[in-house]
C-alpha cells in the first residue's frame, strides 16, 4: 500500500467531515466543489501556508513537525487513534520491509488462556488473526479449530461468513470496527504483503467491505460491550477488554465477561459447564464411591 496515497485519502476524508461554519469561517454563496473544508481553509485555521498544507496532504513533506500535525489534527477533530494514524503516515518510522513471518504463541500465554475456564478469551495477532483461544471462547463465538489456519481471521469471518450476521445482531458495528483496525494496522505496516492479500480478498468478495474501506476510518481495539445471539443459550450481552502483551505489541488478549447476576452470566456459566474438561479416570473412579470421613482425634 502506498503511504502517500493513504495519507492523501485519509486527510481528504477527514476534511469532508468538517464544515467551515463549525470553525467560524465565512462561507460565500455558490456551490462548493468538495464537501467539508477546503485545503486553503484548513491551512488558514491550522496556521500554515496553503502551499505547505497541499504538500503535506500529498505526502511531499519529509520533515513535517509534530506541532504542525497536532495543529492539523486539532482542526480536523481527530481522536487518539486517528492522530496516531496521521503521524505514522506523515512521519513514517524507518523499518525493514515486512516479510512473511510465522506468528508464535508463547507457552505461558496459551496456559493463561486455558486457565480462564469461566472467561471466553482469544489471542489476536497481526491483521486480527486468531492465534489461540480457550474452550469457552470457542463455545461462545465458534471453534476456529474447524478452519484452516489461513482463515482464522476476525475480519474475514465478519465479511465472508454468513453465520456472523446471525451471531452479531449489531453486525454493522462489527464491520466498521474491523475495518477501522485494519486501517490503523495498515498505517503501522504499509508493506505487509499478507495485509495486502487480505484486503484484496475482502474487497473482491464483499461490497460492504469495499464501502467501509473507502471511508478511511481508523479505530483501535479497546473495550466495550458486544451483543450476541447465541444459537444455544440465546441473547448474550458481554463486556470485552483488550489487553496488550508486554514484549509483543502486535499481540493482544481479548476477554469477555458478563455483569454479575445477569442472564448473560448464567448463560456463560451454562456454556462453561458444557465445555469443562472431563475428569481424569482416577477422579471418575473416586466420585463413583462415597469417601470415608476423616477420623476424629
Amino acid at each position: 500500500m502506498d503511504r502517500r496515497d493513504e495519507l492523501t485519502e485519509f486527510l481528504k476524508s477527514r476534511r469532508a467531515r468538517v464544515r467551515p461554519e463549525d470553525l467560524g469561517l465565512k462561507v460565500f454563496p455558490g456551490r462548493r466543489r468538495v464537501p467539508g473544508l477546503r485545503r486553503e481553509e484548513l491551512a488558514q485555521v491550522a496556521g500554515v501556508s496553503a502551499d505547505y498544507y497541499v504538500r503535506l496532504e500529498q505526502g511531499r513533506t519529509e520533515n513535517v513537525s509534530q506541532e504542525i500535525l497536532d495543529a492539523v489534527a486539532e482542526v480536523l477533530g481527530l481522536d487518539e487513534a486517528e492522530r496516531e494514524h496521521l503521524t505514522r503516515l506523515a512521519r513514517p518510522a524507518r523499518r525493514p520491509k515486512a516479510r512473511r513471518t510465522t506468528q508464535r504463541v508463547r507457552p505461558g500465554v496459551r496456559q493463561l488462556l486455558n486457565s480462564l475456564e469461566t472467561v471466553p478469551a482469544f489471542l489476536l495477532g497481526h491483521r486480527m488473526d486468531v492465534l489461540a483461544w480457550n474452550r469457552l471462547a470457542a463455545a461462545v463465538v465458534g471453534d476456529f479449530a474447524q478452519l484452516p489456519p489461513r482463515e482464522r481471521n476476525l475480519p474475514r469471518r465478519v465479511f465472508l461468513d454468513e453465520s456472523a450476521r446471525d451471531l452479531y445482531p449489531q453486525w454493522e458495528a462489527m464491520a466498521v470496527e474491523s475495518v477501522g483496525y485494519l486501517r490503523l494496522y495498515a498505517g503501522r505496516y504499509p508493506d505487509d504483503p499478507e495485509l495486502a492479500e487480505l484486503v484484496g480478498e475482502l474487497s473482491i468478495h464483499s461490497a460492504e467491505f469495499r464501502k467501509q474501506w473507502a471511508r478511511h476510518d481508523v479505530r483501535d481495539k479497546s473495550f466495550g460491550v458486544k451483543e450476541l445471539q447465541h444459537p444455544l443459550v440465546g441473547p448474550l450481552s458481554l463486556q470485552y477488554e483488550t489487553l496488550l502483551l508486554p514484549g509483543d505489541p502486535d499481540q493482544t488478549i481479548l476477554t469477555f465477561s458478563a455483569v454479575p447476576g445477569s442472564e448473560s452470566e448464567a448463560a456463560l456459566r451454562l456454556l462453561a459447564s458444557w465445555t469443562s474438561p472431563a475428569p481424569e479416570p482416577a477422579d471418575r473412579e473416586k466420585s463413583r464411591f462415597p469417601q470415608p470421613a476423616p477420623e476424629l482425634p
